[in-house]
C-alpha cells in the first residue's frame, strides 16, 4: 500500500468482531467508527455505558456497548464474562482506553492509576478473552502505546506503585513502555501457534481530551497550541487502524504517525525504544502482571496440521 494510509485502505471487515476500549470518545471513537463503517461488528467496552450508547447513535453499522472500568479488575472479570456470553469468536481486540499524566491516585484494587489502566486492566481483559482469538484466523490483539514511553521510562520493580516517591510523567512513561513490552512478550507467545498475533501502534500527538489530567500551567499551553502541535482523533487513529486491518501487518510490529518526529502524518511502521525490546524485562513484567491481576493466559501450542495428507 501508499505511504499515505487512510481509511480508504481498510478491507471489508464484513464478518469481523472488533472489541474496542475506550470507544466512546477520541481515539477509540474514530477507530470503532471506521471499523463499524467497513462492515465490523464493534463492541464499544467503555467505563460510562450511558455515553457509550451515546458514541454508538452517531455511529453507521453493527455497534454494541459493553460496561468496562479498566481500574477495577473485578469490572474487568464482569466484563470479559459478559463478552464471552454474547460473543463466539472476536477478529480485533483494541486495546485503546488509558489516562495521562494524573495525579497520583490508585485504582480499586490499589495500583497506581496509570500502571493499572494503561496496563493491567488491558493485560487482564487480553487474558481472559484471548481463547475466543486463538482459534480466528487473522485476529490480532493491538495495544495502543505513546512516544511518553521513551520520557523518564521504566520498569520500576522496586516500586511499580509510586509509594515512595510519584512523578507524571514518569508513571505514565512506565505505563506505555509495559504497553510494549506487553505486546512484544505477547507476541513471542503467540508466534508457535500461527492465528493470533500481536501488534502495537501509537497516535502521536493528538488534540484528545487525555490533556484534561494535565497541571493547568501545562494545560492552558497546550490547548492554546494545539491546532498547531496535534493532528485530529480520526488521524490518531490511523495508526491504530492499519495495525488492526491491514494485511501486510505482522506481530510484533510497532505503527505510528510518518511525519517528522512521528508527532503527525499518515501511519507506517516505527521502532520502539531499545529498552522496550529487552526480554527479560518483558518476561519479568509478564509474571508480575499474572501476579498483580491473578490472569494467567491460557496455553498457547503449535496448531496442529488436521487436513489429510
Amino acid at each position: 500500500m501508499g505511504e499515505k494510509w487512510t481509511t480508504a485502505n481498510i478491507p471489508d471487515q464484513r464478518g469481523r468482531v472488533a472489541v474496542v476500549t475506550g470507544a466512546n470518545t477520541g481515539l477509540g471513537y474514530e477507530t470503532a467508527r471506521a471499523l463499524a463503517e467497513h462492515g465490523a461488528s464493534v463492541v464499544l467496552a467503555v467505563r460510562d455505558a450511558e455515553k457509550g450508547e451515546h458514541a454508538a447513535a452517531r455511529m453507521t453499522g453493527d455497534v454494541s456497548v459493553q460496561e468496562l472500568d479498566l481500574t477495577s479488575l473485578d469490572s474487568v472479570r464482569t466484563a470479559a464474562t459478559a463478552l464471552r456470553s454474547r460473543l463466539d469468536r472476536i477478529d480485533l481486540l483494541i486495546n485503546n482506553a488509558g489516562v495521562m499524566y494524573t495525579p497520583k491516585q490508585t485504582t480499586a484494587d490499589g495500583f497506581e492509576k496509570q500502571f493499572g489502566t494503561n496496563h493491567l486492566g488491558h493485560f487482564a481483559l487480553t487474558g481472559l478473552l484471548l481463547d475466543l482469538m486463538l482459534p480466528v484466523p487473522g485476529s490480532r490483539v493491538v495495544t495502543v502505546s505513546s512516544t511518553g514511553h521513551r520520557i523518564r521510562a521504566a520498569i520500576h520493580f522496586d516500586d511499580l506503585h509510586w509509594e515512595r516517591s510519584y512523578s507524571r510523567a514518569a508513571a505514565y512513561g512506565q505505563s506505555k513502555l509495559a504497553n510494549l513490552m506487553f505486546t512484544y512478550e505477547l507476541q513471542r507467545r503467540l508466534a508457535a501457534h500461527g492465528t493470533t498475533v500481536a501488534v502495537a501502534a501509537h497516535p502521536g500527538t493528538s488534540n484528545t481530551d487525555l490533556v484534561r489530567s494535565l497541571p493547568a500551567a501545562i494545560r492552558l499551553p497546550v490547548t492554546w497550541l494545539a491546532p498547531l502541535i496535534t493532528q485530529t482523533p480520526a488521524m490518531g487513529a490511523l495508526p491504530t487502524l492499519r495495525a488492526a486491518t491491514d494485511p501486510a501487518v505482522l506481530g510484533g510490529q510497532y505503527y505510528g504517525p510518518g511525519g517528522r518526529n512521528e508527532v503527525k502524518g499518515h501511519p507506517r511502521l516505527v521502532t520502539s525504544s531499545p529498552q522496550s525490546y529487552e526480554a527479560a524485562v518483558q518476561q519479568r513484567l509478564w509474571a508480575v502482571s499474572e501476579d498483580l491481576t491473578g490472569v494467567t493466559f491460557p496455553v498457547v501450542r503449535p496448531r496442529q496440521n488436521l487436513e489429510p495428507v
